[in-house]
């Protein structure tokens, strides 16, 4: 029983490093290649990555233009062209079909090997036969939702890769105090 217990805990402890990264799209409605993005992002990353979240932002809403011009200078970015594409601390601006591989590269950072291969494996099928793989799939785990300036910024922080690996480390710290306290218990009986 104790070990069963254990090997809960010690499991649970890896939860995190199976989780995508985030990603925020900044975009204009009237911007072709920000719908591209969308679009490659509906049909694709959402089925890869169950465990992301998208965030839209609308840069031309007068309410989000702060936090537009805060990602260009975050990202280093002369211009503000859109889309940009933030995903854990890496920066995208534009978008292309040839840069996907890119982005799921900064999406997959944290996730295992396991998580990787089954991106893979979803990315595979999409690309022998797309409407087939939605049509078997019609809801995704993953979601796109679009950012409102009437949220609580501090209260609407998002979760982060940093964030995941603190979580994993914590409940590895938790497993090996009560692996050793169980250690220490068996001992002690075995004493007696």
């Amino acid at each position: 029983m104790k070990t069963r217990i254990l090997f809960g805990l010690f499991g649970l402890s890896f939860i995190g490093a199976a989780t995508a990264a985030d990603m925020t799209i900044y975009y204009s409605p009237t911007c072709p290649h920000c719908h591209h993005m969308r679009d490659y992002a509906s049909n694709n990353f959402i089925y890869e990555y169950p465990s992301m979240k998208i965030t839209m932002v609308d840069v031309t809403v007068p309410e989000n233009r702060s936090l537009f011009i805060d990602v260009i200078k975050t990202c280093e970015y002369e211009s503000g062209g859109v889309p940009v594409i933030k995903i854990g601390d890496k920066c995208f601006q534009g978008f292309a079909e040839s840069m996907a591989d890119d982005m799921r590269a900064a999406i997959e950072s944290d996730m295992d090997a396991a998580a990787k291969q089954s991106a893979a494996d979803v990315k595979r099928a999409i690309s022998e036969n797309g409407d087939t793989y939605r049509q078997e799939h019609p809801t995704p785990v993953a979601t796109i939702s679009e950012y409102t300036a009437q949220h609580d910024e501090t209260a609407e922080k998002k979760t982060t890769a940093s964030d995941n690996k603190w979580a994993s480390w914590v409940l590895i710290v938790l497993a090996l105090v009560v692996l050793g306290f169980s250690v220490s218990v068996a001992k002690g009986k075995s004493q007696k």
